[in-house]
Order: C-alpha cells, then sequence, then structure tokens
C-alpha cells in the first residue's frame, strides 16, 4: 500500500495522516493544493514555503499543485494520475461526515484507479481535536471567517480553553464548516518543531489571514 496523503497543513489532515501511518499505511507523499501564482495554499492560506517546511519537518516528501477553483478537478486528477503512474495506490484523507466532499474525492479517485482511505470518517468532531491535542500535536489558529470569529483569534493555541469557547459560542470545534482553518507546527509526526513568527493580517472574501513564518 503506497501512499499519498491529502495535505491541507491544519489538523484535521495531519490527524487522519498519523491515523494512517499507525494503522500500517506507508504514506510517502503530501499532495497540497496552491493558489495559481505558486504563493499560498489553495484552501487555508498559508505560505507554500511554509508548508514545504512543515513537510520537511515531518519528513515526508510534498508535491503542490498551483490551481484555480475553476480547474481543481482538472489539475487535481492530472496529479493522480501521474501519482497512479509513479505505483501510488491509495490516498488518506481528512474529511468527516460531509458526504458531498466524500462523494467528490471517490469520484476523482475512481477516474484514476485509487483507493479512497478515510481515517477519521464519522467520527465525533469534539472527539477528532481532543484525539489531536491528546497524541501532542500543536496546531494555531491561521484563518478565520470574519462573520463568525474575530481576527483576534488569529494564532491562538489548538488546546482545551480554545474547544470550550468554540462551544460556547456555538461554533463547530473542528471548523468543519469553514469557521476557521489551523496550521500544525509541532507533534509527534515531527522531527522537529517548527518555531512560529507571525505577520500582518490579510483580508480576502469574508477570510481574515493571519501570515505564518517558520
Amino acid at each position: 500500500m503506497k501512499a499519498f496523503a491529502s495535505w491541507s497543513g491544519g489538523k484535521d489532515s495531519c490527524l487522519a495522516l498519523y491515523k494512517a501511518l499507525q494503522s500500517g499505511a506507508e504514506v510517502e507523499l503530501l499532495l497540497n493544493t496552491i493558489t495559481e501564482d505558486g504563493l499560498y495554499s489553495r484552501s487555508h492560506g498559508i505560505r507554500a514555503e511554509v508548508l514545504k517546511k512543515q513537510a520537511e519537518a515531518i519528513g515526508i516528501d510534498i508535491l503542490q499543485i498551483k490551481t484555480s477553483w475553476g480547474d481543481y478537478e482538472k489539475n487535481y486528477k492530472e496529479a493522480l494520475l501521474r501519482l497512479k503512474s509513479e505505483g501510488f495506490t491509495h490516498g488518506v484523507f481528512g474529511d468527516i461526515d460531509l458526504e458531498v466532499h466524500r462523494e467528490w474525492i471517490e469520484k476523482v479517485c475512481r477516474s484514476v484507479g485509487i483507493e479512497v482511505v478515510l481515517p477519521l470518517w464519522k467520527m465525533e468532531r469534539e472527539e477528532i481535536v481532543r484525539e489531536f491535542i491528546n497524541a501532542g500535536f500543536r496546531a494555531v489558529v491561521c484563518s478565520v471567517k470574519e462573520s463568525i470569529l474575530e481576527k483576534e483569534w488569529l494564532g491562538k493555541e489548538i488546546d482545551e480553553s480554545f474547544i470550550e469557547e468554540m462551544k460556547k459560542r456555538s461554533v463547530d470545534v473542528c471548523g468543519e464548516n469553514g469557521e476557521f482553518h489551523t496550521f500544525v507546527y509541532d507533534g509527534p509526526l515531527f522531527k522537529k518543531p517548527l518555531k512560529l513568527k507571525f505577520g500582518e493580517i490579510r483580508q480576502r472574501k469574508g477570510y481574515n489571514f493571519i501570515e505564518i513564518e517558520v
């Protein structure tokens, strides 16, 4: 089982990778989508160079796909075809319970003959965050939806107090509905922790993003 892991740099993709490795999967590559200019990750707004350093700290190579949202499926499928030709048979994804996401993943992977692995599927969302924390991973908030969370939450640690505060605000503790995104900088997968520096805050399409340097 030669596998790649779909990679955002955040807690869910990280925990999915961790659980897949624990189950015996041979994950040899992280697959990440970035903006057409190659500067930022497509979903989380993290600098592509920072994600490369994150992958280096983990010790797994990363493949970054430049794509717009309009050409996303076409470019993703092309990347999967390349991986299939290189002997990859499985893909690990951090999806939890959104059926439309699973259907898309399975459709695209099936079209090129790659099996889908979903280590977090149907787990309780709070259970996922607590397992992530209890395993020893460390992560911070890297983006927030401005209609739901103030920009002061950017850079905050994902810990027990974060969980409780999200519950008080009736915000999904996993951020599964796009309320926030995270960046992982340490934990049992890491050969060395990343030292974070926070820069300016950017605003784009209803989201606030904090610049992270390592």
